[in-house]
């Protein structure tokens, strides 16, 4: 599976539990304050206070509020992927089918339910490369589903990861759309999206 982990945006790794568990205070503060007041208005001074630690403390691991929402952004990663992954293995689909169905429950699930995940997604709120610097956002996304997905295809060729590419593009778009319309997304639009991704996949994949 592709690896959104490539490079970090902290400045040191935490050694220590208490270091780590300071990290994540941060970026459960970040969330918290992204969902309240948006990315433009958040300050590393308001997520260090919400936090409870020193903006010195802040600053050990993190060089700015660009480098944390990015930290935040590929926590959603890691927790998205571990879903999905951990969902297929319990479930044991037999077709690519009903992957792309546990995928975009596990989307709308986070997008309802994670804090700061509706305003930042995967990150194109503050940068379309923000995790990976040779891929867009989506595409990461993209290439870690591909491997997922490959295994529920008969032919899958070397074009998967670029036809879960397109899927995702269309996916995200329309979803945001959803949310836009219903702050618990849209139901009419869900099943319009699912209908429209599974459709251009069977298109691709073959049904």
């Amino acid at each position: 599976m592709s690896d959104p982990q490539a490079t970090t945006p902290l400045r040191r790794q935490p050694v220590q539990q208490r270091s780590a568990k300071r990290v994540e205070l941060m970026l459960d503060a970040s969330a918290q304050l992204i969902d309240e007041i948006g990315y433009d208005a958040l300050t590393t001074t308001l997520i260090a206070k919400r936090a409870g630690v020193a903006v010195g403390s802040l600053y050990q691991f993190f060089p700015d509020k660009r480098a944390v929402v990015r930290a935040l952004t590929q926590r959603n990663v890691d927790r998205f992927l571990t879903e999905v992954g951990e969902r297929l293995a319990r479930e044991d689909p037999g077709h690519w089918w009903d992957v792309v169905d546990s995928v975009l429950d596990i989307y709308l699930h986070m997008h309802r339910s994670v804090p700061g995940f509706s305003r930042v997604h995967f990150g194109d709120v503050v940068d379309r490369q923000l995790l990976d610097e040779s891929r867009d956002n989506n595409r990461v996304i993209a290439d870690s589903l591909a491997e997922l997905v490959r295994h529920y295809v008969a032919n899958p060729g070397d074009r998967l990861s670029l036809v879960m590419a397109v899927a995702i593009e269309a996916a995200d778009a329309l979803l945001k759309f959803a949310f836009a319309r219903d702050p618990q997304g849209d139901p009419e639009v869900v099943v319009e999206t699912k209908s429209l991704v599974k459709g251009y996949l069977a298109n691709r994949l073959g049904e």
